[in-house]
């Protein structure tokens, strides 16, 4: 039974620090990249992945609890309003005509 709860606390861990480290690789990409469209999608990676993994070990560690079940509602709201909130404000800034920063990268021009 001990090995049980060892395992599922390196699990709960494991899961805390991937969260972690999507969450400040995320907020490292809203600081460096260049232009809106690209520091949204930053966002929206910090916001389901980071989160999803943080709460995912946190629920590990509640164990079957009240907490566990509200953790998991608190995931799949994120699951579902973070992804479209970033899609809509993603898309209310194109139809107010901020236009993307398109430059020569990878061989490809903007220009034509």
């Amino acid at each position: 039974m001990a090995s049980v709860q060892i395992f599922v606390d390196g699990l709960s861990w494991a899961c805390l620090i991937i969260g972690s480290v999507f969450s400040v690789i995320g907020g490292i990409g809203i600081l460096r990249f260049p232009d809106f469209y690209t520091r949204m999608h930053a966002a929206g990676i910090t916001d389901t992945m980071g989160a999803g993994f943080i709460l995912l070990g946190l629920i590990l560690q509640a164990g079957p609890t009240l907490v566990a079940v509200k953790l998991l509602l608190i995931g799949v709201f994120l699951f579902f309003t973070s992804p479209t909130s970033t899609h809509a404000v993603a898309q209310a800034a194109l139809s107010s005509g901020l236009e993307p920063l398109l430059g020569k990268r990878g061989g490809r021009s903007s220009k034509r």
